[in-house]
């Protein structure tokens, strides 16, 4: 086994040895579940699903374990204006997310923990970094991360702690790197969260997205795992912010690999609702696309390049499906002499190594 990949941490191509002989861990950052998925969604989730693919195939046995948070900021929001109970609005979209992974041909992971199902955990995990110091209770009544008290924060973004104004503190789950602040671990209720919140130790109130993960994560795979996968905008703030957590709460590194994808342009604009141009799967689907297109269309470029889709780009992505599945047809329904069979054979073979080894050079879908 040559098994390589682009490491976010270290920024290099590093060869790939798991923790345990012949097991490969990985978590996945999930669906938020308060929309159906869009196509830069599952730009992510088929590269990750190439990823597992790549493992097994390397003879690795697989643990895959993807999030599903469905308590956050934007659900609360949601929830609030459709006049909607948490449990029946998440659940709707997470049934729709199944549906879709199928529907790509994504396969399963092994453990889909849900957020709302891992608060002691959580609480856990809070209470042990204020004991350390490391977290604090606020004016507000919520308790925030103190960034400046892990001296590593930043490794996997890059961001230099020491221009950092020591105290300042954000509330919301997402924000840019220039307004690295003290983030929030546990969310004080308010009259905006509604009926969305736990009585605990820690008060009433909701956790943060970010700390959601670590628990997850931990509570699945253990306080040290082989691989995390997201897209790049999530290594900041919430990669980032993972690590500090988890790492400020165990002693240990928290992940040896962090793999991350590039985002997907749509006509070589970032998607938004706004410009019009922001696709569910669903959407492309009812314009008569089919997902076999798709996918091979998502895994066109390499996963650390941007991809830029176009409805020319899926026509065309369909007719190479179409050639493919015609091309496997005849091979399938191939009569020939002994001669004939055995030289088809032998260049399947050569075909095939070559494949695997793109495969396990960083995921090259493209030479493969």
């Amino acid at each position: 086994m040559s098994l390589k990949f682009f490491n976010t941490m270290t920024r290099k191509k590093e060869a790939f040895k798991p923790i345990k002989a012949g097991f490969a861990g990985f978590y996945t950052c999930g669906p938020t579940v308060y929309n159906f998925a869009h196509i830069g969604n599952f730009r992510t989730y088929v590269f990750e699903d190439i990823l597992r693919r790549t493992l097994k195939m390397s003879g690795l046995a697989v643990k895959q374990v993807m999030n599903i948070t469905d308590v956050e900021d934007k659900i609360i929001k949601a929830c609030r204006e459709q006049k909607v109970g948490l449990k029946e609005f998440t659940e709707k979209y997470t049934n729709a997310f199944f549906e879709d992974l199928k529907t790509l041909g994504i396969e399963p992971a092994e453990v889909y923990p849900k957020a709302t199902e891992t608060i002691p955990e959580m609480v856990a995990m809070i209470k042990t970094l204020m004991e350390k110091g490391i977290a604090y209770r606020g004016d507000d009544g919520s308790i925030y991360y103190s960034i400046l008290k892990f001296k590593d924060y930043g490794n996997l973004a890059h961001i230099d702690v020491k221009s950092l104004k020591a105290g300042a503190r954000v509330k919301q789950d997402e924000y840019s790197k220039d307004d690295a602040q003290d983030f929030a671990l546990w969310k004080a209720w308010d009259a905006n969260d509604g009926d969305i919140f736990w009585e605990t130790e820690l008060g009433k109130g909701r956790p943060g997205w970010h700390i959601e993960c670590s628990a997850m994560s931990i509570k699945n795979l253990g306080e040290t795992f082989d691989i995390h996968t997201g897209a790049v905008d999530n290594i900041f703030p919430h990669h980032q912010n993972e690590i500090a957590q988890s790492e400020g709460a165990t002693g240990k590194k928290f992940v040896n690999y962090w793999v991350h994808s590039e985002h997907l342009l749509v006509e070589n604009k970032k998607m938004s609702k706004s410009l019009g141009n922001f696709f569910t799967l669903r959407d492309v689907l009812a314009k008569g696309y089919n997902p076999r297109g798709l996918r091979y269309l998502l895994l066109s470029s390499h996963y650390r390049q941007k991809l830029n889709f176009t409805f020319g780009s899926l026509d065309a992505a369909e007719n190479t499906v179409s050639g493919l599945i015609d091309f496997v047809d005849k091979l399938d329904g191939f009569k020939s002499d002994a001669t004939d069979n055995k030289t088809i054979s032998e260049s399947a073979k050569k075909s095939l190594e070559t494949f695997k080894e793109a495969m396990q050079d960083d995921l090259d879908t493209v030479f493969s």
